[in-house]
């Protein structure tokens, strides 16, 4: 079964899985798909979190008195060390003491696997809490840095080719709305005079050309403007104007060079 067309099942393994509840064959293939999709670790390290954000939220537990017991056994092992060497001299001369030690040791030594098991249990759970933190962290920044990266990304929604009087393309305009800016990029030969600018104009359907900006002469130029200037603005054209423009409201007094239609894009 796909499990990327199954996202319920894919839930209930992933958090068996981060449980430890998905046993032997079914927990290899579970890693196995880990490593090769990315929406299964997602889903994966999600369930990690949770589960380490209910240990979190339990209250302390006093540890059961037998813990105790077998810490302090450990404990006093050693100075039994010394003991047993006289004890196993002493087994020697005498069968039943050696049985009766050798029967002593292996208790203790049960004792301390207990104990040693214990200890390795906590560090483990330990150590698979301060992971899964670590990789849900890692999971949440990535996901923060995409969403900034599309938030900072542009979002061309009008473009506009201006073309001179012959129909060659002389001009691309597009309009960012998630930056408030027109950018302006020129594709042709054109190139104005040391005392001359050109000018950027938008042609409404009723009323006056308004202008909106004096380009520099670099090849790629940016102007600000908002979405409410451009939006209603079927046509856009570029005059030939005297150095540093003329004002909006005289409109263009110089010839018009390029001028096309700003269309709308189907975001």
């Amino acid at each position: 079964m796909n499990l990327m067309n199954n996202p319920e099942l894919l839930d209930r393994l992933a958090s068996a899985y981060a449980l430890g509840t998905l046993r032997a064959g079914a927990r290899s293939r579970f890693e196995h798909l880990a490593r090769e999709h990315s929406p299964v670790r997602a889903a994966a390290l999600l369930w990690q979190g949770r589960w380490a954000a209910l240990s979190e939220m339990q209250a302390p537990v006093q540890p059961d008195a037998s813990v105790w017991i077998r810490i302090n056994n450990l404990l006093e092992a050693e100075k039994s060390a010394a003991g047993q060497n006289r004890t196993q001299i002493a087994s020697r001369k005498n069968p039943a003491a050696h049985a009766l030690a050798w029967w002593r040791n292996a208790a203790l030594a049960g004792g301390l696997a207990t104990v040693a098991a214990t200890a390795v249990g906590l560090w483990a759970h330990q150590a698979l809490k301060h992971t899964a933190q670590q990789q849900l962290s890692s999971l949440q920044t990535q996901l923060q840095t995409t969403q900034a990266a599309l938030e900072a990304a542009p979002q061309i929604q009008y473009v506009a080719v201006l073309a001179d009087a012959k129909a060659g393309p002389s001009m691309l305009v597009t309009f960012d709305a998630n930056h408030s800016q027109l950018v302006l990029q020129r594709v042709g030969a054109v190139q104005e005079a040391a005392n001359q600018s050109l000018q950027l104009w938008a042609l409404p359907q009723k009323g006056a050309p308004r202008s909106l900006g004096v380009l520099g002469r670099g090849e790629v130029e940016q102007l600000t403007a908002h979405e409410a200037e451009v939006q209603a603005v079927p046509t856009l054209a570029v005059s030939l104007e005297p150095k540093g423009g003329v004002p909006s409201e005289t409109g263009p007094t110089g010839p018009v060079l390029f001028t096309g239609a700003l269309i709308r894009r189907q975001l």
